[in-house]
């Protein structure tokens, strides 16, 4: 089976916190109903080998521990301290911990930043306090930490078992969940557990980067409302999953999940589909529904990855073999094709009406000897056009539905099964309709690393995450951004002109900046006057033309009227340019008017857009997608953080589920997809060259196949310039 590999360049300061060799609980109490009483037993009663402190200036002893008056009579020096004690409290404690030497402080109350402007300044107060003493804060109005291989079970959580499944979670309710679910499954256990809560001071990124160093962590799994510092956390996570797997369920799919979130937590919540594209693009697998969390993080921290997407089916059933063929496609999952070799060897070892095309369908087969199954693993296995296999069906409870003496043979299977997958860089996954029952073969499957499933959907989201991180991890490698460009001295003045009128381009200076690196703009000169309409006539004959109005004042062209199409000749551009100008003032008898653009009709083609904003949480991100009147209707469109490699670009034309109309519809060639990805890489470098872009509009492009002369041409260009520089 497949292992960790890789390291981070630094190590983290967070180990002294969450694995200390002493803790304080201030606020420890006898009272059971309260939260200094659940610390002091989930670490007395856990175990911890290291020395507690209880503080409490009422009580002598409690749980037979020895109680101090406050931190800093305490004899040691504990290097984190529990604080159970109201907010108000809180900056107070915090440097006193400080004076005594805390490095860290886990600050369970509520009452912060979440609830208001008192709130916040009492946060405001208390990271005053734990920057100049040096205190590392997790909260506050968080639910605790755990880490069970240093028996830290500061929830006091029953029956959480030690395991490599590393959590960070902003609901309490959905580690009860997970630990709920893990103690039903009976084979998952967890390493550490921490709630951000606020993120006053250690965010998601530091905590990812503690479970990627953690040695006893296999999988980080988050679940994330909002990210403080997004674009530092896609920084860490592109360093962690080169080592582990990084499982993200994040809420605030909707509308209505982002205020919820928002409301919870203080934090922005942001786009979901742009956070969700961001993370894949820094190797997390994101997981859409809750329940998919737990069964996620066991696959990928079992199996890590495999090669690819290539799923070969072995199945004892037809219809869940369907069943299994219909979810990997929804998956975009492939069935291998098997060679011919493989298919040979099956039919050697099954009976003759078993299917050997995947799926393979072994067709009673097996009935008398199960572990045929494993021979049959192991022959799929062996074919170079598969990557992983995924067992379907009743493995395990053979000798419940038939008869007891097969379950030596189940028995052998299973062994047989394990020695395949220990010796193959390629997963096996296992759905078995006996799961719940958890039989002896079953179980020693489980006990041996292999994930085995009750869901056939859980399986394939898990067969699903596998290639993706084979995938992701293959190209990591060409995953580098393109080479940076300098800005030019008209393009800088162009902006400085912009910023000192207080105003963005306008759109003839938007297209000349991009025409100015490498960009494929039409032909559009600018008309100041219906006098220059002459010579702008001749120069283009008898093309169609469009014109349309440019003002600062002006943004949306066509509801101010501000838009003619198919003109030719001068008296069509004569009548049209004095009828977009009594539009225009009719729209906005103030407006400020430069004059009118003239350019060709555009060719046909496929309208997309090129947009890139600079997102508040995730710093500059591209998007691309169908264009036009599409963009709003359809919202098939693909996010990238900035810089785009050449890979990343790739990746965002080929995600767009629109595929089909890339490719050409009703006879029509498809698109210049090279066109289009290097257009990509190339706004990416333009704004790096000229951080005075906050916003870029390209809506649309229309893009062309490849026999065109360039592949694509903008037709409308916006560029928004960021004004605090």
């Amino acid at each position: 089976m497949n292992t960790i590999e890789g390291n981070l360049p630094l190590r983290s300061p967070l180990h002294a916190i969450l694995a200390p060799t002493g803790i304080a609980v201030v606020g420890a109490s006898a009272d059971p109903t309260k939260r200094g009483y659940k610390a002091m037993v989930g670490l007395v009663k856990g175990g911890y080998r290291g020395t507690i402190y209880p503080v409490n200036p009422k009580a002598d002893t409690i749980l037979g521990v020895k109680a101090w008056p406050s931190i800093s009579e305490v004899p040691g020096t504990p290097e984190l301290a529990l604080l159970c004690t109201p907010a108000a409290t809180v900056p107070a404690l915090i440097a006193e911990c400080g004076r005594r030497g805390v490095k860290g402080a886990v600050i369970l109350a509520s009452g912060f930043g979440e609830t208001g402007e008192a709130g916040a300044a009492l946060e405001a107060e208390m990271m005053e306090a734990a920057r100049a003493h040096g205190v590392r804060i997790i909260g506050p109005n968080t639910s605790g930490m755990f880490n069970l291989h240093h028996h830290i079970n500061l929830l006091a959580l029953d029956n959480v078992t030690p395991g490599d499944i590393g959590i960070v979670s902003q609901s309490g309710n959905m580690l009860l969940s997970l630990a709920l679910e893990a103690q039903h499954n009976g084979q998952v256990g967890f390493s550490t557990y921490i709630g951000p809560g606020n993120q006053s001071d250690i965010g998601f990124n530091d905590y990812l980067r503690y479970l990627g160093e953690d040695e006893h962590t296999r999988v980080a799994t988050l679940y994330v409302e909002g990210f403080r510092d997004g674009r530092k956390f896609l920084d860490v996570a592109r360093d962690v999953t080169a080592m582990k797997p990084v499982v993200v369920y994040k809420s605030g799919a909707t509308e209505q999940g982002q205020k919820a979130a928002s409301s919870h937590t203080g934090a922005l919540a942001g786009s979901y589909q742009m956070t969700v594209d961001l993370l894949r693009q820094a190797g997390v697998s994101v997981v859409q529904y809750s329940d998919e969390i737990l069964p996620v993080a066991e696959g990928l921290g079992r199996l890590q990855k495999a090669p690819g997407k290539r799923v070969a089916v072995i199945s004892d059933g037809g219809g869940q073999a369907t069943i299994a063929a219909d979810r990997l496609a929804e998956a975009g999952l492939q069935l291998a094709e098997l060679s011919d070799n493989t298919r040979t060897a099956l039919r050697g070892v099954l009976l003759p009406q078993a299917s050997t095309v995947n799926p393979v369908d072994v067709a009673g087969s097996s009935d008398a000897n199960p572990s045929l199954l494993a021979r049959c693993i192991e022959i799929v296995m062996a074919d170079e056009g598969v990557d992983s296999v995924f067992l379907v069906g009743m493995f395990g409870g053979y000798s419940m539905r038939f008869a007891e003496s097969l379950l030596g043979d189940e028995m052998r299977g299973a062994e047989a099964m394990v020695e395949l997958a220990n010796a193959n860089e390629k997963p096996l996954v296992i759905y078995s309709l006996y799961a719940p029952i958890k039989p002896p073969a079953l179980r020693r499957l489980h006990e041996a690393g292999l994930p085995v499933y009750a869901s056939i959907e859980h399986a394939v989201r898990v067969l699903s995450a596998l290639g993706e991180r084979g995938e992701y991890l293959a190209g990591r490698a060409v995953h580098v951004a393109a080479d940076p460009v300098q800005p030019s001295v008209a393009g800088q003045t162009m902006f400085k002109t912009a910023r000192a009128e207080g105003r963005d381009l306008l759109e003839f200076e938007a297209k000349a900046l991009l025409a100015e690196h490498g960009m494929a703009v039409p032909d559009e000169p600018l008309a100041k006057s219906i006098d220059e309409l002459n010579d702008i006539a001749r120069h283009f004959g008898d093309k169609p033309l469009a014109m349309k109005v440019v003002s600062k004042d002006i943004l949306h062209k066509s509801d101010a009227g501000g838009v003619k199409l198919n003109l030719v000749g001068e008296a069509a551009l004569r009548e049209a340019y004095q009828a977009i100008l009594e539009s225009a003032y009719a729209y906005d008898p103030s407006a400020d008017i430069e004059g009118v653009l003239v350019t060709p009709m555009a060719e046909k083609g496929v309208e997309v857009i090129v947009g890139m904003l600079r997102d508040p949480i995730f710093g500059p991100v591209m998007m691309f997608g169908l264009g036009g009147i599409f963009v709003e209707v359809l919202e098939d469109v693909a996010f990238r953080a900035l810089p785009l490699s050449r890979a990343d670009a790739e990746s965002m034309v080929n995600q767009i589920k629109a595929q089909k109309v890339l490719a050409g519809v009703r006879g029509a060639a498809g698109v210049d997809k090279q066109a289009l990805v290097s257009l990509l890489v190339q706004i990416s470098r333009l704004v790096e060259a000229y951080p005075s872009i906050h916003e870029l509009d390209l809506n649309p492009i229309i893009a062309y196949p490849e026999s065109h002369e360039t592949g694509y041409a903008i037709v409308d260009a916006r560029i928004i310039v960021e004004r605090d520089q």
